[in-house]
């Protein structure tokens, strides 16, 4: 019999709030992942148990929960009992006897519910699912986030950092990662989080925590130096490796943060229209700045320390491209690694991988395990829904002389994604030669601010032909300098205030359907490239079924969808 073992991370309680999503592991092997919002509909899904997710990884192998060996919760609720001392130090802060004894009874109670009430809650969610429950067993947060970083990159050894906002009492670890195990080397602790410092000025800017910071990076290459915002900022953080940002971040969440900016700038928040001013624009490129500056300064600092320069990087704030670019470009890094699934979802795979010798884990290659759908049953719901399709004797090229024609393409292939970006094979595709598709994308597609950019999708053998460094780059998780005379062949995916680019480079043996759409393209217009963007509307998560697929692409303006072996056409 298979040996199970079930990996998840449930958003409720103090388990953490959003991005619940569940993996399954047959014999140590990774087979099935997803998000729960791909289920549930509602992007992040916050506050929810993955329910949903937890039955997909069980029907993908049809087994029930009785048959799994074991879980693993990415969260160890007695950890949490450090942030004592900060409750503590917040209480003697208030004013007054009463109010400070009542501040502690509350410490009282939350150390007693972090303890013991989640895995009461959880194993209630299970026992819906399913009985007996398997043996439950806990794994620190960050320590996840390192096994999801260190042991899928194939470094024998790497200095590891896990950034966040919060994972119990940790906001940054830096680890040390042999073959023989992993260390600690240094902890940042809660409140002192870039993932908050970040947080507080997206909420500023009007965006939502935990789903705005990718706008707020998109935003910042429009800004430039303002040495008052600047100057403002350092009056009240430091940066660098031992960096300070707690007169900001001081209680969790964004509201005491935001008051501070205010008060710091004597400027109301944003208003969340998504139009801004200079001022604004500045603002995000300050931020952006110190953090690039401080996390560059860091993880220098250790790779000298550590003595290697193998890097991995997991956590929320390393979805942040623009950072990765500049850590990519340190003197000190010879090699990295960054989890595609670097933010909370991403712990359901460290769950599964941290008790696993690092070298019995495969090289991460894709993020495609989640479901797929067969042509015979799609061609089923199309029927029965009345829909006509098509089914071309040759789709890849089809598709790709509509796209070469201006078509807006949407692209729903094989096994779902997992993790925040869209590779190839639930994307809408575009002619990246002009910026016409990408305007008309944002507008009529998307339903977004005009001056977000976007991504492309090229063949890897193109990389050293449009990008400086010339490097593949699987998961769209890096940005890159193009080329100079490659620039006016692509302008659809190129950021428009810095020229640069987050792309997707995309081997045979990783997607051939894909592939061969790229050179398709290629051979009808002499470029290897396609403009790739998530397939979603605006504030919807990425689509998982093909009838999600379908109902998105009559409300959205595009003009074909390829889904599987099938072409629908407006």
């Amino acid at each position: 019999m298979p040996r199970y073992v079930l990996s998840f991370k449930p958003a409720i309680g103090l388990y953490g709030q959003h991005d619940p999503a569940a993996a399954l592991f047959e014999d140590d092997e990774l087979v099935f992942g997803i998000e729960e919002e791909r289920l549930t509909r509602e992007k992040h899904a916050p506050h929810t148990f993955p329910r949903r997710a937890i039955h997909a990884c069980l029907d993908h192998r049809d087994i029930e929960l009785k048959d799994v060996d074991r879980i693993v919760l990415p969260y160890d609720p007695q950890l949490r009992s450090k942030l004592i001392r900060y409750y503590v130090r917040d209480a003697l802060a208030i004013e007054g006897i009463t109010a400070k004894l009542n501040h502690l009874r509350r410490v009282a109670e939350d150390q007693l519910v972090a303890r013991y009430f989640p895995l009461r809650r959880v194993k209630s969610q299970l026992a819906e699912i399913g009985t007996p429950i398997p043996p439950i067993e806990h794994r620190e947060h960050h320590a996840c986030h390192m096994a999801s970083a260190f042991h899928p990159s194939n470094f024998d050894e790497a200095v590891v950092f896990t950034i966040d906002a919060k994972g119990e009492y940790d906001s940054t670890v830096v680890w040390h990662g042999t073959e023989d195990g992993f260390r600690r080397v240094r902890t940042y602790e809660h409140p002192n989080s870039w993932g908050l410092f970040y947080a507080i000025i997206t909420e500023y800017l009007g965006y939502g925590m935990f789903n705005g910071e990718g706008k707020v990076m998109g935003l910042a290459p429009y800004g430039e130096d303002n040495v008052e915002i600047e100057s403002a900022l350092r009056s009240v953080i430091e940066t660098g490796v031992d960096y300070d940002l707690t007169s900001l971040t001081y209680r969790w969440g964004t509201d005491y943060g935001v008051q501070r900016l205010e008060e710091l700038f004597d400027r109301s928040r944003t208003d969340g229209s998504g139009t801004f001013d200079q001022w604004e624009k500045d603002l995000a490129y300050t931020a952006q700045k110190l953090l690039e500056e401080s996390i560059c300064e860091l993880v220098d600092a250790y790779c000298r320390e550590v003595g290697t320069g193998n890097v991995a990087l997991a956590g929320g704030v390393v979805l942040n491209c623009k950072l990765n670019q500049r850590i990519a470009n340190l003197s000190a890094v010879e090699d990295l690694f960054i989890q595609p699934v670097a933010h909370d979802a991403g712990l359901a795979l460290g769950g599964g991988w941290i008790d696993q010798h690092p070298s019995d884990v495969d090289e991460m290659s894709t993020a495609y395990w989640g479901p797929e759908y067969d042509t015979a049953s799609i061609k089923r719901e199309l029927e029965t829904n009345k829909l006509e399709y098509m089914e071309p004797a040759d789709l890849e090229r089809t598709v790709a002389e509509r796209l070469a024609d201006g078509a807006l393409v949407g692209w729903f292939q094989g096994r779902l994604e997992m993790g925040p970006r869209a590779l190839g094979n639930r994307s809408i595709l575009a002619d990246p030669r002009s910026v016409e598709s990408r305007d008309r994308v944002n507008e009529y597609v998307k339903h977004r601010e005009e001056w977000r950019p976007f991504a492309p999708s090229l063949t890897e053998e193109a990389a050293s032909e449009y990008f400086i460094t010339g490097e593949e780059a699987p998961f769209m998780i890096r940005t890159f300098d193009v080329v100079p005379d490659k620039r006016d062949k692509i302008p659809a995916v190129l950021h428009p205030a810095d020229d640069t680019t987050r792309p997707q480079t995309v081997r045979e043996d990783q997607n051939p359907r894909y592939y061969r759409l790229l050179r398709e393209f290629e051979e009808i217009t002499g470029v290897p490239v396609v403009l790739n963007t998530s397939y979603n509307d605006h504030g919807e998560p990425i689509v998982n079924t093909p009838m999600e697929a379908v109902k998105d692409f009559f409300g959205m303006g595009l003009d074909v969808l390829a889904i599987e072996d099938l072409m629908i056409l407006k």
